[in-house]
């Protein structure tokens, strides 16, 4: 962890002066959601920079509330009561700064900005390392938290500084690559110091003329043609490429209909170690080399979460009441309209438990709970 002013205090302390905030009180938040599914707030308050922040928190302490930073609304189930505390929002104007770093570009986001406005920026300018992220609904904040990924690409190979408010010190901080403990679908954000950190910048070391990035199955079959040619695709393919790939699956950040209010991948690709092949391969009645898998070092491998729960009797589009599998993609669940969390927390449970009985597998989920008094 370092201790200099960032980029953080440089994009924040531009700011334009504000009213004072305003605190409302019973706002629901399903609008707030990819889901479109929850309660209200006690509190709800959005903030533009720094000061902003420490207002809100201020108002949070002296009550004695439970908080929450809501991002985007893309990893989050709200529960129908909703939550009885304060739900800050980080938002502000368009902020990214581009500074050169040696043969790289350092941008420096504010945690605000739209995370597919942000890989645009990136790609058309010619800055390799997150092209494969195209897509990806949330905003700038959330990635560091979920070290987001896809396609063969993570956030964290391209993060070099967090710049966020520490609720424990009451003060602001800048977390190193080091510092946030990035992992698969974790980082010290969701775990080790869940709820401590308010995320306000976030910087990241990309490639000025790099290529991109090419490992993902689905994005080489959308260029076989293009690569029999002998010809490469440029950032901005590849980037349409991916969010055509989205679309087709239902993944698309602002896509529309019913396979759009949802929370993307609602399960993470389980980790298991290569030895458990064997018999997952007798319980799906197939061959271990027809197991959808990926390595995942020191013996183990990480397997596709949507292959396990069609091998547990699960299809695109499978419904319980209001709450259904996406009709495109076998590991999104889907709000068909109206859905109340109780029910898509059944039809995740009922997914779960099924994998569980026929692989002994225990699947996690990805999206966030809030206003629940467990998360299982």
């Amino acid at each position: 962890m370092t201790a200099r002013l960032g980029i953080g205090a440089m994009l924040y302390s531009q700011a334009v002066p504000r009213p004072a905030l305003k605190f409302q009180e019973f706002i629901p938040l399903a609008p707030y959601t990819t889901f479109r599914i929850g309660g209200p707030a006690r509190f709800f308050c959005e903030v533009e920079g720094e000061a902003e922040v420490e207002q809100a928190v201020g108002f949070v302490k002296e009550r004695n509330l439970p908080l929450f930073v809501l991002g985007g609304g893309s990893n989050l189930l709200v529960s129908d009561a909703g939550f009885d505390g304060m739900v800050l929002r980080v938002g502000g104007a368009a902020s990214k700064r581009d500074g050169r770093e040696g043969e790289s570009v350092l941008l420096e986001v504010g945690a605000g900005e739209n995370w597919d406005d942000v890989v645009l920026y990136a790609v058309n300018r010619g800055y390799a390392g997150i092209e494969c992220l195209a897509g990806i609904p949330g905003d700038v904040g959330g990635t560091p938290v979920q070290n987001v990924g896809a396609y063969g690409q993570e956030v964290a190979e391209t993060i070099v500084q967090v710049r966020a408010y520490d609720l424990e010190t009451g003060a602001f901080v800048n977390l190193d690559y080091e510092a946030c403990r990035f992992g698969y679908r974790r980082s010290l954000f969701n775990a080790e110091a869940r709820g401590r950190y308010i995320v306000t910048a976030v910087t990241y070391k990309l490639r000025p003329g790099g290529e991109p990035a090419l490992r993902y199955a689905d994005v080489k079959r959308h260029f076989a043609a293009q690569f029999e040619r002998g010809e490469k695709p440029s950032l901005r393919q590849v980037y349409d490429a991916v969010r055509s790939i989205r679309e087709q699956k239902g993944m698309l950040a602002g896509q529309g209909g019913p396979d759009g209010r949802s929370a993307g991948s609602f399960f993470k690709n389980p980790v298991v170690p290569s030895t458990a092949l064997p018999q997952i391969a007798v319980n799906a009645e197939c061959s271990p080399e027809d197991i959808p898998r990926y390595p995942a070092g020191d013996g183990m491998v990480k397997l596709a979460a949507a292959w396990l729960v069609e091998q547990s009797g699960f299809h695109k589009g499978f419904a319980m009441g209001r709450a259904a599998i996406s009709s495109r993609h076998t590991l999104a669940l889907v709000n068909l309209g109206d859905a109340t969390a109780a029910e898509l927390i059944a039809l995740r449970d009922a997914v779960m438990n099924a994998v569980n009985r026929k692989f002994a597998i225990q699947l996690e989920q990805e999206p966030v709970m809030l206003g629940f008094s467990s998360t299982r």
